[in-house]
């Protein structure tokens, strides 16, 4: 059966920045979403999205085939999915998605506790921002067994394009953090090009309007180009490379090693 075509009972936990327009691509898809929401507010807009809302973790699992979170911290996933009792609330053979970019040892600490409830789990770590889940193409990276994998699909499928399953789980976050540590990276080789551009005559505007149509092109650059500045885009994505980044460092000291040439380059406020 083509996945486009397979409609499931979802979860969803975190329809924030990036949590929302996932909502609304999954009720576009045909799926039965319900989600947590926490302010009268949030509430409303949901509802008219076509999403059925909830007040508790409990009903928001309720036989759910498959259950989404996307909160913004490992402490925060650990709030939700264990002490606030999300993976005790959700059927036997369900699965959970987590795209929380998060160490990946908070997703295996995870799995271990949802298997005495009979609940696989995924990490999804994306890549991409909201105007890439509204439209349809938002990268996936998705880690665990071929099973969760296939489960989780036809949800991630709404959004994602492409959806790549990159290894046994704990993998969708380690390539994740690899991506974004390379990302950040590209920020500080963009800082020093300006710079050098500046020692050659050529101001910022000028330079951010030429390279994204030569060989220097990148995705990075293309984001600081559309804001105008390097200084500009970082302070947009700040909050968030600023977080991948500590745990790209956090999960590479603790297995006794760094981030080489890359740490060189990265923003020294990252």
């Amino acid at each position: 059966m083509d996945e486009e075509t397979i409609h499931m009972r979802l979860g969803f936990v975190g329809a924030g920045r990036m949590g929302r327009p996932m909502v609304d691509r999954l009720v576009q898809a045909g799926h039965d979403v319900h989600v947590l929401g926490r302010s009268p507010e949030s509430r409303t807009a949901l509802a008219d999205s076509g999403a059925v809302v909830h007040a508790t973790l409990a009903d928001v699992a309720a036989d759910a085939d498959v259950v989404l979170v996307c909160v913004f911290t490992d402490g925060q996933v650990r709030q939700v999915c264990v002490d606030d009792g999300l993976l005790a609330a959700m059927r036997p053979g369900a699965t959970l998605v987590v795209h929380t970019t998060c160490n990946p040892r908070t997703v295996e600490g995870l799995a271990e506790h949802a298997a005495r409830h009979s609940v696989s789990v995924t990490d999804a770590a994306v890549s991409g921002g909201p105007h890439d889940i509204a439209a349809g193409r938002l990268t996936i990276l998705v880690g665990g067994d071929e099973a969760a994998f296939d489960a989780a699909r036809p949800a991630l499928s709404a959004y994602g394009d492409p959806v790549l399953h990159v290894g046994p789980l704990g993998h969708g976050q380690r390539v994740k953090l690899v991506n974004n540590a390379v990302f950040t990276a590209n920020i500080g080789l963009l800082s020093a090009a300006v710079d050098l551009g500046k020692q050659l005559g050529v101001d910022e505007a000028t330079l951010l309007s030429a390279l994204p149509h030569g060989s220097a092109a990148s995705r990075a650059l293309l984001g600081v180009a559309g804001k105008g500045s390097v200084a500009a885009f970082f302070d947009s994505v700040g909050e968030f490379v600023r977080k991948d980044i500590a745990v790209v460092r956090s999960v590479t000291a603790d297995l006794g090693t760094d981030l080489g040439v890359l740490d060189t380059v990265i923003p020294a406020d990252s």
